[in-house]
């Protein structure tokens, strides 16, 4: 006895491919648990369906050959462990998620993946200034330039401000200390993000410590960086931004500007012309993830999330 494939079956056979697409659409705004509960159906059944949707999605659009790639990293659970993800900036999607850490060895298992033409193909990887992504892109993607993603340099500054908001709480005592406490984040945001209450609270801050006003000041400034269309111009802001730290006693911010000095390059990078590409989709596709991993909070299945991942920007089919 033979037994016939019928082409209208899901890979489970006692549902259709057109019920599992209806099913996948439903998980791409639901939990499995949501989804299931409403369609009456095991937790399990929901997720397998949703799986093999997401294949066909990834099926159809076909393997890529990017030009322009973002390289991040997220955190799929704590104690460090990480994996990598990569997307096509141009095509605004993720296309690669895997590796079993930040390291080397990681990174090159995307290169591999993607195939010695292709990788030759790249033209620009923007990236964070972590060195093992920076050295495979290096050597995989040799015509590739290197850009260094603001919103990672940015955070740094951030943590350069941070580091002046503790020594100054530490510095001060009793009723000065008033306006510094619980208010890392109204530092941290961009002012025309602050709430009233949030920008009340700011301007009473830096009215109370200089020190923190000046360092406040600096790092809304220093965004102007990428603004530049010549490298010139951009070079000259920022040795005017450094000479600006000299008789502050900022030590973080002097770490920063560094830093800065030694991954210059990949900073200049994005003052030319052909490397003005949006560099505010990684860091959406970061939010995007967080909210996928909140949604499948508690689930192990590492092939899910990373399904889930490289189709969040695909359309429906």
């Amino acid at each position: 006895m033979r037994r016939e494939r019928l082409e209208f079956l899901a890979d489970n056979p006692l549902y259709t491919k057109r019920f599992a697409t209806f099913v996948g659409r439903r998980c791409r705004v639901s939990t499995i648990k949501d989804v299931a509960r409403e369609l009456k159906l095991d937790w399990h059944t929901v997720k397998e369906l949703d799986k093999q949707y997401m294949r066909a999605q990834l099926a159809r659009a076909g393997k890529p050959g990017p030009r322009v790639i973002g390289i991040d990293e997220i955190a799929i659970r704590k104690g460090h462990t990480y994996r990598i993800v990569v997307s096509d900036l141009e095509r605004r999607r993720p296309i690669w998620f895997g590796g079993s850490d930040r390291s080397e060895a990681s990174m090159a298992l995307f290169y591999d993946w993607l195939g010695p033409r292709k990788s030759q193909g790249i033209r620009l990887a923007v990236m964070d200034m972590w060195k093992p992504f920076r050295k495979v892109t290096a050597a995989r993607a040799p015509k590739a330039a290197i850009l260094f993603d603001k919103f990672h340099v940015m955070r740094h500054l951030g943590e350069a401000l941070d580091a002046v908001r503790k020594s100054e709480y530490a510095r001060l005592s009793g009723r000065q200390r008033r306006y510094i406490k619980r208010q890392k984040y109204t530092l941290l945001k961009r002012r025309e993000n602050l709430s009233l209450s949030g920008r009340q609270a700011l301007a009473a801050l830096l009215k109370a410590n200089k020190r923190l006003n000046v360092a406040y000041v600096l790092k809304e400034s220093f965004g102007q960086l990428w603004d530049y269309k010549r490298e010139v111009w951009a070079r000259r802001f920022f040795d005017n931004w450094r000479a600006s730290l000299r008789w502050q006693r900022l030590k973080s911010y002097q770490k920063f500007a560094a830093m800065i000095d030694r991954h210059w390059d990949g900073i200049a990078a994005y003052c030319r012309p052909e490397n003005k590409v949006s560099l505010g989709f990684v860091e959406g596709l970061n939010g995007k993830i967080r909210v996928l991993q909140r949604r499948a909070y508690g689930l192990r299945d590492e092939e899910y999330l990373r399904l889930k991942i490289l189709t969040s920007m695909l359309p429906e089919l």
